[in-house]
């Protein structure tokens, strides 16, 4: 049986905080870069941006503002092809409000520490700060990456939940790049023959994915577990057993 994530689990994962993101919005002509974002325990973006952003003053004048919000997901691995996947957040954005902004600037800490967090919340009234906290409402998903393309739900979408490795991933995707080259290119071999520069670029619960780098082009090679990890002890063990394999039986 072929284990693989929901189109509503991998919308969870793109926006967990650790892909890019920038916002679309009637309000300016350009994409914003959003400079740091996290999620809610529903799921609900939560999104920092400086407090002179196009979105924020329009908010100024407006209960909520329609907008978009691309999450691009990345590998770490220095690559000419980094994205792995994108999704599009359709929805309403709202400042949150000045009692709840300094828990989300906390949130958001935990996830992308930064000194200038710290006073987002604990000034007084008079002071305008320099960050703020957008939410947004999300009406509807879009997803497109190598699992496929989906619409997703805002029902499916809360009821989901991230990859568990989302924040510890690209760490453990630069530890394999580096120190596991001879058993990525052993995997390589064993499946296609002939040789290649093998990059991993992904790993989830479900499996690890490599970039074959061969003379007729780049191939994305998906190594399924034989069953869903939980944790890091079960990562190691199911990555390993595959390395194993490669090396003990090469073709």
């Amino acid at each position: 049986m072929a284990y693989a994530p929901t189109a509503a689990e991998r919308a969870r994962t793109l926006a967990f905080g650790v892909a890019g993101a920038s916002l679309a919005t009637l309000a300016s002509e350009n994409d914003e870069l959003v400079q740091a974002h996290v999620c809610d325990d529903q799921g609900r973006p939560l999104l920092l941006v400086p407090t002179h952003s196009p979105a924020v003053k329009a908010l100024q004048n407006a209960e909520d503002l329609p907008g978009t919000l691309q999450f691009t997901d990345m590998t770490v691995v220095p690559l000419p092809d980094r994205v792995r996947g994108c999704a599009w957040f359709h929805g309403w954005l709202t400042e949150v409000p000045a009692a709840e902004r300094r828990e989300a600037a906390v949130r958001i800490s935990r996830l992308h520490p930064r000194p200038d967090l710290l006073d987002i919340g604990a000034r007084i009234p008079a002071v305008r700060e320099e960050w703020t906290v957008l939410a947004m409402e999300v009406g509807e998903i879009e997803v497109e990456d190598g699992w496929g393309s989906a619409i997703v739900q805002p029902e499916e979408y809360a009821a989901a939940h991230p990859d568990p490795f989302v924040v510890i991933e690209p760490g453990m995707i630069g530890h394999l790049d580096t120190s596991h080259r001879t058993e990525l290119a052993a995997l390589y071999r064993e499946r296609f023959g002939g040789e290649g520069v093998v990059r991993a670029v992904g790993l989830d619960r479900f499996g690890l994915t490599l970039r074959c780098l061969a003379e007729d082009g780049p191939l994305d090679l998906r190594l399924a577990f034989p069953e869903p990890v939980r944790d890091l002890d079960g990562l190691r063990c199911a990555y390993r057993q595959i390395f194993r394999t490669a090396v003990i039986n090469p073709s």
